[in-house]
């Protein structure tokens, strides 16, 4: 069974690495044809510097679905092989013949888990800076997470956020500094928190203080309500912030408990910091639920078949993860279940396949 073990595992690689070629294409393909057509005026080497550090990220992204893809390919070819039959006439289980290639997909999420910590937060920092100075040539909207704050810059103005809440068009800790033409500070302006109504931004609870030429004495001024005009809208700051992709478990960690401390709202980064936990056994998950169809279909409808197979719960298991996560930065859930619910209902689906089985 051993020598076996190694084939299953060998031909597991195989469809893995194929999968890996298609879906990394056909996503490259799409996208880069729709983001030449829009900045068709930028250089080429500033899309290949934007892939370049998007690549691993996405690959990381498609993981799941590629684990499935090759789960379902390797069962189906044992299958049409009647290597199958054979290895369930030996007394062998479908989970003891599948073991090879659940083993292969734990040690692959393991690294790429581990990769994803160390390496990925400073490609998304590069790509974002891609993205926003060289493509977009919008520089004041590249956000960076720096001293546990996220900095943009607009025209004249520096700001900064401590709590970014996109869904909600709001944020908390907010300082701006106001600069003129020689880049001398004019204007301080600092809140406990802010609405955000596309470019009209309304302050509470806040200071203001005026630096002057005539006076070495800065005005200060107290306000409960304020309201001011941004050339950044809220979505714009979404897209452009994405903080907890930039930053490693142990800083985000760090970044949500002094935020707590402070007294501002987390629920969002709290969300974030259990989701990359959980999306790591999202190819472990899936690849389980696979198993079962892999078996039952294979005779019907051969590769397209296992290909549909391979979207239709890929799509399932995203909705499903998209909604509890959304239900999670609402706070309709807490973030620890918001974020390993999917993965829990998806192993009791698959532990209900495996019993129908009885194999």
């Amino acid at each position: 069974m051993k020598i076996f073990d190694f084939y299953i595992a060998k031909v597991f690689f195989v469809y893995w690495f194929g999968g890996l070629v298609v879906f990394a294409t056909l996503y490259l393909t799409v996208d880069a044809l729709g983001m030449v057509t829009q900045h068709s005026d930028v250089g080429i080497m500033s899309f290949v510097r934007y892939y370049a550090y998007s690549l691993p990220a996405l690959i990381y992204q498609l993981f799941p679905v590629i684990c499935l893809f090759a789960v379902l390919f390797t069962i189906s070819q044992l299958n049409r092989s009647n290597e199958l039959v054979a290895l369930y006439s030996m007394g062998h289980s479908l989970f003891r013949i599948s073991l090879p290639v659940v083993m292969c997909v734990a040690l692959l999420s393991l690294v790429f888990f581990g990769i994803s910590d160390r390496v990925f937060p400073r490609l998304a920092l590069k790509k974002k800076y891609v993205e926003y100075v060289e493509i977009k040539k919008r520089p004041g909207a590249f956000g960076t997470v720096k001293t546990n704050r996220i900095w943009y810059r607009s025209e004249n103005v520096l700001f900064n956020i401590k709590t970014l809440n996109p869904q909600e068009s709001s944020a908390q800790g907010v300082t701006l500094y106001y600069f003129n033409d020689t880049w001398d500070l004019v204007q301080l302006v600092s809140a406990k928190s802010v609405v955000m109504e596309g470019s009209l931004w309304k302050l509470t609870d806040g200071l203001i203080t005026i630096f002057m030429e005539e006076s070495s004495f800065p005005l200060t001024k107290n306000f409960q309500s304020k309201n001011i005009v941004m050339n950044e809208e809220v979505a714009d700051l979404q897209s452009a912030s994405d903080s907890s992709d930039q930053m490693s478990l142990g800083e985000l960690s760090r970044f949500i408990e002094r935020n707590r401390e402070a007294g501002l709202e987390t629920t969002s980064y709290e969300v974030d910091y259990h989701s990359k936990f959980s999306f790591a056994f999202a190819a472990l998950v899936m690849s389980l639920i696979g198993l079962p169809f892999a078996v039952e279909r294979v005779r019907a409808g051969g590769g397209f078949k296992n290909v549909g197979i391979c979207l239709g719960l890929a799509f399932l298991y995203w909705s499903l993860y998209s909604s509890f996560l959304t239900l999670g930065r609402y706070g309709a859930l807490p973030p620890f279940f918001a974020a390993w619910i999917p993965n829990m209902l998806t192993l009791g689906a698959s532990g209900v396949l495996f019993k129908r089985l009885n194999r």
